[in-house]
């Protein structure tokens, strides 16, 4: 399994002096673009493919509190795909220095095309890696419907055009 290991700055917590909710976030994000950095799959790269990653949403799970100067460690995994890869749903698990499970992320995204900025499928070596990381018990083949699991917006709110 993919993992990422950070130590908690003193400028990652919040004014109760534990890791802050968007440093989790932030420790994600860096896990997921670590996993195509060691693939060969940075920023460079990806920019030559015109290519970046959306998120459309992150569901966090807290289980215990994390404070400054204890290591934690991040974990990947592919919980769903599109059959064109357009779409990726992974799976992040927050560890102490015992290996306990101290937060879940449930993260779901999207490819954009840099240029139309429109949704896109991802080239056949990228989509490859994504295949062989490592799955969850709960791994499926991902629908547009499955983006749409929160509903829509709510009824006094108007989307903008742009």
């Amino acid at each position: 399994m993919y993992t990422k290991e950070f130590e908690i700055r003193w400028s990652d917590v919040d004014a109760n002096r534990h890791l802050r909710n968007s440093a989790y976030i932030d420790f994600m994000s860096h896990t997921r673009m670590s996993f195509f950095l060691d693939k060969g799959f940075g920023q460079v790269q990806l920019a030559k493919m015109n290519l970046g990653p959306v998120a459309l949403h992150e569901h966090m799970y807290y289980f215990k509190e994390v404070f400054p100067g204890t290591p934690i460690k991040v974990s990947l995994e592919l919980n769903g795909i599109s059959e064109d890869g357009m779409f990726f749903e992974f799976m992040h698990n927050f560890y102490d220095t015992n290996g306990r499970n101290i937060a879940r992320c449930e993260m779901m995204g999207a490819w954009i095309d840099l240029k139309s900025r429109k949704l896109t499928g991802l080239p056949e070596d990228l989509f490859e890696y994504l295949e062989n990381l490592d799955k969850t018990n709960e791994f499926r083949i991902l629908t547009k419907e499955d983006t749409r699991k929160f509903g829509q917006l709510p009824k006094n709110i108007q989307p903008v055009k742009i």
